[in-house]
């Protein structure tokens, strides 16, 4: 099965979520939200066709990365090739946050109709969901870009039916706290 990227893998990545990731930005975005920082990745046409087995080996052989980041674009847009991707990171031990213009309802909607959302969204462990909205940027948010969007636990959220916000990323201290990594290094 192939995915359309729109570049490379980025790896050690410390701004797409918490710790040291590994991004994957996918091609193709229905939202074309204004002022996007990703513009480049809207054309369904572009990027370039990557094999998710390569994607699989770069994962297993890059180590030192706490998780992976889908963002793009739009995962849920190629939701096939991002389930098996954020599930063989979970194989890996990874962590899976998720970048979508989408919100968490409106993909719980779209999964009625195809199971596919509601599978990658199970191997997520992060959503930030919603389109970004410059009247509503700010750049003291923690992990997204417009007051609007949400960071949601997603495996809580669906326990529970409702969602459930990572609150910790909602305090106004960005620079004040540590990631505290295993072992005891800091970033």
């Amino acid at each position: 099965m192939n995915i359309k990227l729109a570049s490379p893998l980025q790896y050690d990545s410390i701004v797409d979520g918490e710790g040291i990731r590994t991004v994957i930005w996918t091609q193709g975005c229905p939202h074309n939200c204004p002022s996007c920082h990703n513009p480049e990745t809207h054309d369904f046409n572009g990027g370039i066709l990557m094999d998710i087995n390569d994607i699989k080996k770069e994962l297993s052989s890059n180590k030192n990365q706490d998780g992976i980041t889908l963002s793009g674009g739009d995962p849920f847009v190629q939701p096939e090739a991002c389930y098996e991707i954020a599930n063989y990171a979970k194989e890996l031990g990874l962590n899976v946050w998720c970048y979508t213009g989408f919100t968490f309802e409106e993909i719980i909607n779209m999964s009625k109709k195809n199971a596919i959302y509601k599978k990658l969204l199970e191997n997520i462990d992060v959503l930030i969901d919603g389109k970004f909205i410059l009247q509503l940027k700010n750049f003291n948010l923690k992990y997204r870009g417009s007051s609007n969007q949400r960071i949601i636990d997603v495996k809580k959220s669906l326990e529970s039916k409702e969602i459930i916000l990572l609150e910790k990323y909602y305090t106004n201290t960005i620079g004040q706290d540590l990631y505290k990594r295993q072992n005891d290094m800091f970033i």
